[in-house]
């Protein structure tokens, strides 16, 4: 039986270094992007492990397209904000609960904006034996550009559109999504300072945070990503 909670709660938090050199990167889990038929998406990320602390963001684009990134850190520019900033229309600090309330139900809470977020996730038999595989690959193979480009041909396959594992950020780092495993999101409601903002869908065109592309359906996943540090960078 899949059971989520057990997996993720308490995860330990450790302040680390990238496995490569001239890398900085964070590892845990969220929720790699929700869209709803309202035109909303929602996404959440969990990171427990990282260069700077641990942290928690909340993403939210509205249906006219401009993206809000809400941080549970210390800093912003030590959370998801220093990739994805310049992207947004709003970046700010707030208050994020992510707690599993089953072994595949999530709630998520914001306090500022008001955000009540469940939702709930399955495992196909295809991700099952994806996930078998994925979460025992080395990280080396991270590195192969043509192994990359088989992973986004295999999340198309899934029915997430087409992902894009790497490229630029908006901040202009380069970056490397590396989702070890994944989970299709069945079920969710949200409701964004007392807004509903619908049922989950599944999109003709990903989402995308400047030129990021996000999941064209809603799917939780766990894994790492990794930027090459900026010479500008703090």
């Amino acid at each position: 039986m899949l059971d989520l909670a057990s997996r993720l709660t308490g995860l330990p938090e450790h302040r680390g270094q990238a496995p490569w050199p001239g890398h900085e990167y964070v590892k845990g889990w969220g929720v790699f992007g929700l869209p709803f038929d309202s035109g909303h998406v929602l996404a959440l990320r969990v990171f427990p492990e990282n260069d700077f602390g641990p942290y928690k963001t909340v993403w939210h684009r509205d249906p006219e397209g401009r993206w809000s990134i809400f941080v549970d850190g210390e800093r912003l520019d030590h959370a998801c904000p220093r990739y994805y900033g310049p992207a947004c229309d709003h970046t700010g600090l707030a208050s994020v609960s992510a707690e599993w309330t089953g072994p595949t139900s999530l709630y998520v809470t914001v306090d500022n904006p008001a955000l009540d977020w469940t939702l709930t996730v399955t495992e196909t038999p295809a991700l099952r034996a994806l996930n078998a595989v994925g979460g025992h690959l080395p990280l080396a193979t991270w590195r192969s550009r043509t192994l990359i480009r088989s992973r986004e041909m295999m999340a198309t396959a899934l029915g997430l559109g087409r992902l894009e594992m790497a490229g630029t950020m908006p901040s202009g780092h380069t970056g490397l999504l590396m989702p070890e495993r994944m989970y299709l999101v069945t079920d969710s409601t949200a409701v964004l300072d007392g807004h509903d903002l619908g049922r989950p869908a599944h999109l003709d065109a990903n989402p995308r945070i400047g030129d990021v592309t996000l999941p064209a359906r809603g799917v939780v996943a766990i894994g790492q990503a990794m930027w090459q540090i900026r010479d500008d960078a703090d």
